[in-house]
């Protein structure tokens, strides 16, 4: 009577490895996601001034490095228990053709980030420190990965290389989340910027309602009252503070926008002027209580409507 071979395990495999392959990936593009963050932080790249990013956020890929290591350290060590008692179960089916799977996206990734490299400097393009630095990190998070399940493959890792790959995994991990702490700042750093970059959001809608009430009536409103619009809310109160934003008229066309902001906003790594709002005036502005000078571009309207004399 012949001995049936066993091509493939039953769900627990399935699910082990499916779910396993699954968090690595999570755990890579999170990772390179706050390497990248951290890079353009420290060398942001250089615009024309005329589109708006808002700082860079490490929560999300932070949030889910910290969740799916722990998973994913679990997940390897059940594996690595039911090869441990029957190693047969490495050459089934589901755990070799993951393992292929990720060998050949980690081997094209690499091969892609070396092209691309290659492409820049033959095409004489300017190869900056920040985009070396993007390219050195995803060669060492692919190579870890090509490494290991290589390693894997030809049944080389033991006890002791294994413990090694998941001291170097967390060291490499938790590195990287101080060090985006320290570059980018704290949660309650954070905070303080996402509070800067609402009051900025709040400023601008309001200059552009200033600059709509202005194109309708010919002259600047007395007060932001003036402003309202049925069909829309426009912000009015610092959402921090709760005390409400000031506007100062100074002349037929000029006026002042005020605010308190936590950070300067080249900290916040701001760029100059956003996408949408009128006129030439930039948002950068300092720490502290900061005033923008705004004057109505004229040549905005072609046929502004006459402003009243008063004899």
């Amino acid at each position: 009577m012949e001995t049936q071979i066993k091509t493939s395990g039953g769900a627990k495999d399935f699910f082990l490895n499916l779910g396993a392959i699954v968090v690595l990936y999570t755990l890579v593009v999170s990772l390179l996601n706050l390497l990248f963050n951290i890079i353009n932080t420290i060398y942001p790249k250089i615009t024309n001034g005329y589109d708006y990013s808002s700082s860079a956020s490490i929560s999300w890929p932070v949030a889910v490095l910290i969740i799916f290591f722990p998973i994913f350290i679990f997940l390897m060590w059940l594996l690595g228990k039911e090869y441990t008692a029957e190693p047969e179960r490495k050459n089934l089916g589901i755990h070799k053709i993951l393992t292929y799977i990720t060998l050949f996206v980690a081997g094209l990734t690499m091969a892609i980030d070396l092209i691309v490299v290659l492409y820049y400097f033959l095409d004489g393009q300017e190869i900056t420190t920040g985009f070396l630095l993007k390219v050195l990190m995803v060669i060492i998070v692919a190579a870890s990965v090509f490494i290991y399940y290589i390693s894997d493959l030809r049944d080389r890792l033991t006890m002791k290389s294994r413990m090694f790959w998941r001291v170097f995994a967390g060291v490499f991990i938790l590195g990287s989340i101080i060090w985006g702490f320290a570059v980018i700042g704290s949660p309650a750093t954070q905070r303080l910027i996402k509070y800067d970059e609402q009051k900025i959001t709040d400023l601008q809608n309001i200059n552009n309602q200033i600059i709509n009430y202005y194109s309708t009536k010919g002259s600047l409103p007395a007060n932001l009252t003036d402003t309202a619009n049925g069909n829309y809310y426009i912000p009015q109160v610092d959402p921090q503070n709760q005390k409400p934003y000031e506007y100062i008229k100074t002349g037929n066309t000029t006026y002042n926008l005020c605010a308190d902001f936590n950070k300067a906003s080249n900290d916040n790594n701001n760029i100059a002027r956003p996408v949408g709002s009128f006129g030439d005036q930039s948002w950068i502005h300092p720490a502290g209580r900061y005033c923008f000078q705004e004057t109505v571009n004229l040549n905005m309207f072609p046929y502004p409507k006459a402003i009243p004399v008063v004899n």
